[in-house]
């Protein structure tokens, strides 16, 4: 495994309006990429923490996103091959994570 991509994203919502727009986010998501060939191999909460584990073609992705009252840090542990993208994959999750986490 390569270097955790880490990628801390603001917000002004407190931590149960953010947690619960993930969540919300999370479930659209997961439709989306099951039709992509996306397999979510574990979705689970604990307390603020959501850990998630995804695979497709061979490769495994696994990480978690914590919730805090002032941000969100989200964690990505890639495999080598997908650790050559890390810079595109860090820029999407901040964009995506941005308008999840701002729109009204």
């Amino acid at each position: 495994m390569a270097k955790p991509l880490i990628v801390e994203i603001p917000h002004e919502l407190g931590r149960d309006e953010a947690r619960r727009r993930i969540e919300t986010g999370v479930e659209q998501g997961r439709a989306l990429l099951g039709k992509s060939g996306v397999t979510i191999g574990n979705l689970a909460w604990t307390g603020d923490r959501l850990d998630f584990a995804l695979s497709a073609l061979t490769q495994s992705v696994d990480g978690q996103i914590d919730v805090g009252q002032d941000s969100v840090r989200v964690e990505v542990r890639l495999p080598l091959l997908l650790a050559l993208f890390a810079e595109k994959i860090r820029k999407s999750v901040g964009k995506e994570g941005n308008l999840l986490l701002t729109k009204k």
